[in-house]
């Protein structure tokens, strides 16, 4: 009787965030004898309920730097405020490096109205209506992308503002007792 020696199949956990390649360069170092060529990965992960975040790494194969990317991404998440209509609450711009994006609330029904790495990083942040733009002139995906996290991030900072429930009590300073006079010695 012969034995089955295959390994039981491994059932690899499914995550619970999703996550698309939004670019892969290959960059070269200078060595002795030559340049040696490596793989730049840039990687958005979100949940599509609020959680997003954009990693970029480096790895001898793309695959590496994808897994790398996808860690890295994992430790910087931001959770967006959405609205009960899937959009954001108010208009917000923010820039990073060369890259300026405006990000505006639209009505239900609208879609996502905007294009290259600013879509890519709202649909995985799970907005569902939202008009946004790449205003600045760069191509360069990666800019875009963290100018848009920026962005969603200038979002939520504003609700820490604005919330009372997340305001923390005033303090009230306490007074300390006024120092002893010292008085004069007498002889």
């Amino acid at each position: 009787m012969r034995r089955d020696r295959r390994s039981p199949p491994r059932h690899q956990e499914r995550s619970e965030f999703d996550r698309k390649l939004l670019d892969v360069r290959r960059v070269a170092r200078v060595v002795a004898g030559g340049r040696r060529f490596s793989f730049r990965a840039t990687v958005v992960i979100g949940n599509r309920r609020g959680k997003v975040g954009v990693g970029v790494a480096k790895g001898q194969d793309v695959s590496i730097a994808q897994e790398k990317a996808v860690a890295r991404a994992r430790k910087g998440i931001i959770l967006v405020p959405i609205t009960k209509d899937g959009s954001i609450a108010h208009e917000v711009r923010a820039k990073y490096a060369a890259a300026r994006v405006i990000l505006r609330p639209r009505p239900v029904g609208s879609g996502i109205i905007a294009g290259g790495s600013v879509r890519a990083v709202v649909e995985l942040a799970g907005i569902t209506n939202l008009s946004g733009k790449i205003v600045s002139r760069t191509p360069n995906k990666l800019t875009n992308a963290m100018a848009t996290l920026e962005a969603l991030t200038e979002l939520t900072k504003d609700r820490a503002i604005r919330a009372p429930a997340f305001a923390r009590p005033a303090e009230t300073p306490t007074e300390t007792p006024a120092p002893p006079a010292i008085e004069p010695a007498s002889e």
